[in-house]
């Protein structure tokens, strides 16, 4: 169960890579480089904190594959994605769900404290998402006033908080994935948002 979400978030970060990077009209070889960082970046990063190296999609060749295969689908099949916004928030939504609880569990496995485990997982799901934005010249959705690495915590919490219980582990790791989706889709549909400082700060001057 744990791989097989792996291999899922892998996939849902890899088209929203693929779908920012046609946004930007880039070529080829450009979109397969930002959907290839955008699934393996924060998963990267994990690793190496945590003292796993070779980092995991180095030593699996599954994770190379799925994602040529993924970004070769998404552009051939482009035409029959409507609403590229939309389908950018859902990829990038799904892929943050599911490579929260893969953090989770990797700081699980390497014995660390509930709370690191829970900032690994907001690193899996946040970074490829941090480096895709910045090689496209965007603003990281994570340092915006979205709500998106706030909703990989709660998750987090969540999942903690529900191993509590007599629940199999494979329901643990997909509520704890639910949870996060459903915040981030809350939040925006919503339009919650964490507070403005700047704002505040302009009408006390």
């Amino acid at each position: 169960m744990f791989y097989i979400i792996d291999i899922l978030g892998t996939i849902a970060f890899a088209i929203s890579g693929v779908l920012i990077a046609m946004n930007k009209r880039m070529d080829p070889f450009g979109i397969l480089i930002i959907a290839f960082v955008t699934a393996v970046g924060g998963g990267t990063l994990r690793d190496i904190l945590i003292g796993q190296t070779p980092v995991a999609w180095m030593t699996d060749m599954t994770f190379t594959y799925v994602i040529l295969i993924t970004t070769i689908l998404t552009i051939l099949f482009r035409s029959k994605i409507n609403y590229l916004r939309t389908s950018l928030f859902l990829f990038d939504t799904i892929g943050i769900g599911l490579y929260t609880v893969v953090g989770i569990e990797k700081g699980l496995s390497a014995g660390l404290h509930p709370i690191i485990c829970i900032a690994l997982g907001t690193i899996s799901a946040c970074f490829g998402g941090v480096i895709r934005d910045i090689l496209c010249n965007e603003i990281p959705v994570i340092f915006r006033k979205e709500i998106y690495a706030t909703a990989c915590i709660l998750g987090g919490l969540t999942y903690f908080l529900i191993r509590k219980f007599p629940i199999e582990n494979d329901f643990v790791f997909v509520i704890a994935g639910v949870v996060v989706m459903i915040v981030r889709l809350i939040a925006v549909k919503f339009k919650i948002s964490l507070p403005n400082l700047y704002k505040k700060q302009s009408e006390g001057i």
